[in-house]
């Protein structure tokens, strides 16, 4: 049975490489999405076995996006592809629950490898990052509040969306809920950060990779 693979990436050309190293017999590309919310949505519809992501992409990013997909019960394995060579980005995603992480400038080997890995159950970190990430996932927290504990999911994507630039109209039209809610969301956040403006949100959103 072939391996059904959806691709999520904001950059074409990015999408379109990953297609022609998984134009093998044993894969089965199924979708190829360039945001956060439409790889939940299409993981949703279409069930693949595996999901091959960016880290950063509009509207959700995509460990924002795999969390999501873990709190709704999926069991789709995972994997990132990351131009972010640093390792607190690649805890971040295992600890999200991701399977696998490796960095743009792997080989198509080093894909189809880590791929074979995370569907056997084992988790593939690229060879330059892997004692690093070890170390810290196995390392006590030094703190029990961290920036990903700080906000609730919803309040997550209302921040990466102001980030973004978007207006309350905006945001609500994409969330499906009320201006109101989003207001109140933002206000919330401002509230628990001790942030007193959007600007403000959205340098937190940076530094603490929710706009990576």
């Amino acid at each position: 049975m072939r391996t059904r693979i959806l691709l999520a990436d904001d950059h074409s050309v990015v999408l379109q490489g990953l297609q022609r190293i998984l134009d093998r017999p044993e894969f089965e590309v199924v979708a190829a999405v360039r945001d956060g919310r439409a790889l939940v949505e299409s993981a949703a519809a279409l069930k693949p076995d595996l999901i091959v992501a960016d880290v950063s992409m509009p509207l959700l990013n995509g460990i924002d996006a795999l969390r999501q997909l873990v709190q709704s019960h999926s069991k789709v394995k995972f994997i990132f592809l990351s131009m972010h060579p640093e390792a607190i980005y690649a805890v971040e995603a295992i600890k999200a629950g991701a399977g696998g992480y490796i960095t743009k400038n792997a080989d198509d080997g080093e894909l189809i490898a880590a791929i074979k890995k995370v569907l056997a159950g084992q988790i593939y970190v690229t060879p330059s990052l892997e004692e690093s990430v070890m170390n810290r996932l196995q390392a006590p927290r030094a703190s029990a509040y961290s920036a990903a504990d700080a906000l609730t999911p919803r309040q997550r994507e209302v921040l990466q969306l102001l980030a973004e630039g978007k207006q309350a109209k905006e945001i609500a039209a994409l969330l499906g809920v009320s201006v109101r809610t989003v207001e109140f969301h933002k206000y919330r956040m401002m509230e628990t950060l001790s942030i007193r403006t959007v600007a403000g949100l959205a340098a937190y959103a940076a530094k603490n990779r929710i706009l990576p």
